[in-house]
């Protein structure tokens, strides 16, 4: 705070200073008055009201106020400070001396006037719990004010312990000089038991000529209504039992004790969410109730150990009742009723109640009705003297109520009751009586009775008029009946004058009329018997309404020239009779007979006129009929008759005409008896006056069927490129219309092959054949294969459609002829290559036997393989060439060479050979050895000037067993480390030197590997050229024993041996095989 003292100081003195000055102030202005204010409450006076110093001294004080019209000042003394004086019309001075010396004067303009209406007081606020509404009443208090005012009521309801503001409505009411109470309903959306509801109210008067400030009232005192839950020991579930709308939206509260605890509030079977209204009361909201069933829906509250409900009964306020109609069935009572329209969902106590009031007399009467959206009914009764009613039928229920209104004159609304005791007296066979009873009193009407008059072929109506009467009984007579004729009689009644309704058919009774004699005679037609003795008459029943009665009998009468030839009573039911006549003629006469009388005869003549070139035609079907037509015949002066009965079947035919006048050409034949699929013969017959003459005969169908079957058919004959196939015709009974065409269809397949009907298999190699000449019976089909089977189908067809197929299989002959074709053109073409190959081949045969079959020599007779006996003694091993193809032998060549030998390429020589070198390097005369000449073949290579001036070597082969040789020329000590066996082999010839072939040279170790060399092909194919066949020589040297190559091996055990040609004329060969050589001929050819 403050540390400095004189600081202090200063603050102190500086808030002395300022209390002095603020007292002076006070000193100066004690007692004055101030604030002068002026308020008016109805318009007439106002209250004006002041303040002076809270120090003044309190005492009288002098009023004077005076207005600007130069009226006297008004004096008066108060103590009060406030006065009530008039309202001046523009301003007012007022001048105002305190109990001291201070006077203030003011001048109150009437805009500085505020207008505030008397605080409205409220007269009454009445709950009604069941429908949760508040009613308000208060006075208007108009009285005070000069003139009528529009006035605005601001009403405020408020809800629960704090005063929640709910709602803030304002009404509209006009003052008058009158005190008015004014009222009005609010209906909470919570039950008034769940919490307290306050209202208060205030008013503000809109008084439009007042210039001043206008300003609401104050707020009345706050009126309460106090809920259950301010009430000690009040507990439950509310509102208890309410009855509201369909779609509501609906407020339940739990009101409980202080120290109970609530669980949970359902409703039905739904829980919802609950809000707290106090510590007593909780509720829940239901938004859009739907309707509820009979028993209504169950609200419950479970609390800790105990639980409240309620229930809820939510339906709809009753519709405005429909089509209202009144009547009076007996002028006693007045049968008034309507259409209840939808149904409330309400049901006992709380049900919809009607109530039908009249308004001249007054009356009202109360409505029990049953059922639901039925017509309703309510009686009212008839009063005496009045035939005008004015009704107003009202409707009601706890959720809303309508009404509908009819003025009815009942003497023209009467709908009588159902006639009773119906009875029938006959008179006789066409006529009756009828007799009726009906309960009412209708001295003032007429009544129209309908008769209704029905019977199993006829049906009419019949209008009676007749007097009214009180409770009396009617009668009427029914004429024009058929005798013997069942009827049914009903009656029903009206208001003759002043048609309204009939009433409901009485009980309906039966009753036969008695029989009469037959009105007409019967139709009846005649034929001649096969043999022609005799005629059989026929004739058709008569219908119920012409044989008026039961027939027995007809009787049947032959006359010639009124003579009575002949007469018979043929018993019911047979319709035919056969009369013997001979060769004679005579008029038939035919009656029908029952209990009453006998019919007028019916006649006919027996005479059948001739008739000539009697066609047979084909009718036309029409609908469930036949259409028969014909040319007109002048002479045909009594009309047509056309008979007609079954073309087939085991029983006799049945026969039934048809007569029609004379200028008819074409009719359509009907009956019952048709059938589809049915052939009928119609015989066309004109009457002339001497007798009857076949015209036509006519068959038709009603309507045409497929046939049942296909024609059988069989194969007749069978050829390899054809079928003939025959049918028969298929009986009428199967035909069941008229034949179109025969349809065949062909194609290949097997007889045992699962195959759809040809016609539909859409086969693309099908063949149909359509045979329109019906009159054919046969039909051959051309251009098949041989010996191969076919399908064949047979359908017929009519208007009504095609007949199942009737199918076999057929297999077509063989082509003989083909097959010697298909033999002879082979073997030709066999024997025309044969000859071909021949020619061929003879003018190839040098070609051919060159290169296929090469020319051998015999090893017998080879020069070679005379080997000298010193050599064969020498090494009894060695033999000669044995030909055996399973062991051949081995054999050694060896070549002879000149004494300086040249060799270009490459030369091969036998180990063996080395071995008959003797060991001091002179040459080895061979004497032992055979030498053969040997001649290989030039490949594709000739030799183009040869030197003439060379001498040629001869080449000489030595056919010797090698491995016999091989054997002693070995010496162990001289192979130390040499492996023969593991060196010998396949060793193919190099390009050898010519010092390579030097004996001298070889070591033993060499000589060794000479010997074990293996396969060594010729390389220099220069070495196989040679000027004659024994002396093979090199063309590039002048070696006498040039290496001539071979194509075997040194170790093979076989060789090859060239063709030798003519020794006289050695020229090169190549026996390699060339594609020219196949087209060139040889030179000797």
């Amino acid at each position: 705070m403050w540390k400095n003292s004189s600081l202090r100081c200063l603050l102190a003195l500086a808030i002395l200073c300022l209390r002095s000055l603020i007292y002076s102030q006070e000193i100066g202005s004690l007692g004055d008055p101030q604030n002068l204010k002026c308020v008016t409450h109805n318009l007439q006076k106002m209250l004006c009201t002041w303040d002076v110093s809270s120090r003044g001294r309190r005492g009288q004080t002098d009023f004077c106020y005076t207005t600007n019209d130069l009226t006297p000042q008004v004096c008066f003394k108060t103590k009060e400070r406030r006065v009530e004086i008039p309202i001046p019309e523009s301003s007012i001075t007022v001048t105002i001396k305190s109990s001291g010396t201070a006077t203030k004067e003011f001048v109150i303009h009437q805009k500085d006037i505020s207008f505030v209406p008397i605080t409205p007081h409220i007269l009454s606020l009445m709950p009604d719990f069941p429908t949760s509404t508040l009613n308000l009443k208060w006075s208007d208090n108009g009285s005070v004010f000069p003139y009528g005012l529009d006035a605005l009521w601001q009403i405020q309801i408020l809800r629960k312990e704090p005063m929640e503001v709910v709602t803030q409505v304002t009404y509209y009411s006009k003052l008058t000089h009158e005190d008015v109470i004014l009222s009005w309903n609010w209906t909470s959306d919570m039950p008034l038991e769940c919490t307290s509801h306050y209202v208060k109210i205030r008013c503000y008067i809109n008084a439009t000529q007042f210039v001043g400030s206008k300003d609401w009232s104050d707020w009345s005192p706050t009126e309460v209504i106090p809920g259950k839950d301010t009430e000690p020991g009040e507990s439950g579930v509310f509102p208890l039992d309410p009855v509201v709308a369909v779609g509501s939206d609906l407020t339940f509260c739990c009101v409980h004790e202080e120290d109970q605890r609530i669980t949970n509030m359902t409703y039905g079977s739904k829980s919802y969410t609950m809000m707290q209204l106090s510590s007593r009361s909780h509720a829940i909201r239901v938004l859009n109730a739907n309707v509820s069933n009979s028993s209504g829906t169950n609200v419950v509250c479970r609390l800790e150990n105990a639980w409240e409900g309620s229930v809820v009964f939510v339906g709809y306020a009753p519709d405005t009742p429909q089509n209202l109609s009144c009547e009076t069935p007996n002028f006693l009572i007045i049968k008034c009723t309507w259409k209840p329209g939808r149904p409330s969902g309400l049901y006992g106590e709380r049900r919809t109640k009607y109530s039908l009031f009249e308004r001249t007399s007054g009356r009202n009467v109360s409505c029990e009705v049953s059922g639901l959206n039925k017509d309703h009914v309510c009686d009212f009764p008839v009063l005496p003297a009045q035939k005008t009613y004015d009704f107003i039928l009202g409707v009601s229920n706890p959720i809303g109520q309508a009404k509908s209104s009819l003025l009815v004159d009942i003497t023209q609304r009467v709908h009588p009751k159902t006639p009773e005791k119906l009875t029938v007296t006959e008179n006789n066979s066409t006529s009756i009586q009828l007799r009726w009873f009906i309960n009412g009193s209708f001295a003032e009407i007429r009544l129209l009775c309908q008769l209704e008059i029905s019977s199993s072929h006829s049906e009419r109506k019949l209008n009676v008029s007749t007097p009214g009467r009180k409770s009396s009984t009617y009668t009427a007579q029914v004429n024009e009946l058929h005798p013997h004729t069942k009827y049914q009689f009903r009656v029903r009644c009206s208001d003759a004058d002043h048609f309204w309704r009939w009433s409901d058919w009485s009980r309906g009774v039966e009753q036969t009329t008695s029989e009469a004699p037959p009105a007409r005679g019967p139709d009846i037609w005649r034929e001649r018997s096969p043999s022609g003795e005799n005629v059989i008459v026929f004739w058709k029943p008569l219908s119920p309404s012409e044989s008026n009665g039961i027939i027995v009998s007809h009787e049947v009468s032959c006359y010639l020239l009124d003579m009575l030839l002949e007469h018979k009573v043929v018993l019911e039911p047979s319709n035919s009779t056969e009369i013997k006549l001979g060769k004679s003629d005579c008029v038939i006469s035919v009656v029908a007979r029952n209990n009453a009388g006998s019919s007028p005869p019916s006649r006919i003549t027996s005479v059948e006129l001739p008739s000539d070139n009697v066609t047979t035609d084909q009718a036309v079907a029409v609908g469930n009929g036949i259409n028969i037509s014909w040319d007109s015949y002048p002479n045909m002066t009594c009309g047509y008759i056309v008979k007609w009965c079954h073309s087939s079947g085991s029983e006799p035919c049945s026969v039934d005409w048809q007569k029609f006048p004379s200028n008819t050409t074409s009719v359509v034949i009907k009956s019952a008896l048709f059938k589809p699929g049915v052939r009928y013969n119609f015989s066309l017959y004109g009457c002339k006056s001497m007798g009857y003459q076949l015209l036509k005969n006519v068959t038709g169908y009603m309507k045409e069927l497929p046939p049942k079957t296909a024609p059988n058919f069989i194969v007749e004959e069978t050829s390899s490129d054809s079928i003939l196939v025959k049918w028969e015709d298929i009986p009428i009974e199967e035909c069941r219309g008229f034949f179109k065409r025969i349809s065949s269809f062909l194609c290949k397949g097997e007889k045992d092959a699962l195959k759809p009907r040809l016609s539909e298999s859409g086969n693309p190699e099908l063949k149909v054949n359509n045979i329109t000449d019906l009159t054919k019976k046969s039909m051959k089909i051309l251009d098949l294969q041989g010996k191969t089977s076919y399908q064949l189908e047979l359908q017929a067809y009519t208007a009504g459609g095609l007949s199942p197929p009737n199918s076999l299989y057929v297999v077509t002959k063989e082509d003989s002829v083909g097959l010697i074709i298909a033999i002879l053109i082979p073997v030709a073409v066999v024997v025309l290559l044969g000859v071909l190959a021949s020619i061929f081949c003879y003018r190839k045969r040098e070609w051919i036997k060159e290169t296929f079959y090469p020319e051998i020599p015999n090893p017998e007779n080879s020069k070679a393989l005379q080997f000298q006996r010193n050599i064969c003694e020498g090494n009894k091993t060695l033999k000669t060439l044995e030909m055996n193809p399973c062991t051949p032998n081995s054999v050694e060549v060896v070549e002879t060479q000149s004494t300086a030998p040249k060799i270009e390429d490459t030369e091969m020589m036998s180990p063996a050979a080395e071995t008959t070198v003797p060991e001091d390097g002179s040459e080895s005369e061979m004497e032992n050895h055979v030498v053969v000449s040997y001649c290989p073949p030039i490949i594709e290579e000739e030799i183009s000037n040869p030197p003439t001036d060379e001498p040629g070597g001869s080449s000489q082969v030595v056919y010797i067993d090698i491995q016999s040789m091989y054997q002693p020329q070995i010496k162990p000590e001289e192979e130390p480390e040499i492996d023969l066996v593991t060196t010998a082999g396949y060793k193919p010839q190099m390009q050898l030197s010519i010092s390579a072939l030097k004996i001298e040279g070889h070591s033993p170790v060499e000589e060794e590997l000479d010997k074990t060399a293996g396969y060594r092909p010729q390389a220099n194919t220069n070495a196989w050229n040679m000027g004659t066949p024994d002396s093979p020589g090199s063309v590039e040297s002048n070696n006498e024993n040039a290496s001539f190559g071979s194509p075997c091996s040194i170790n093979s055990r076989q060789f090859l041996l060239p063709p030798k040609d003519d020794e006289d004329s050695p020229k090169p060969i190549n026996t390699a095989w060339s594609f020219t050589h196949f087209f060139q001929n040889k030179p000797n050819d």
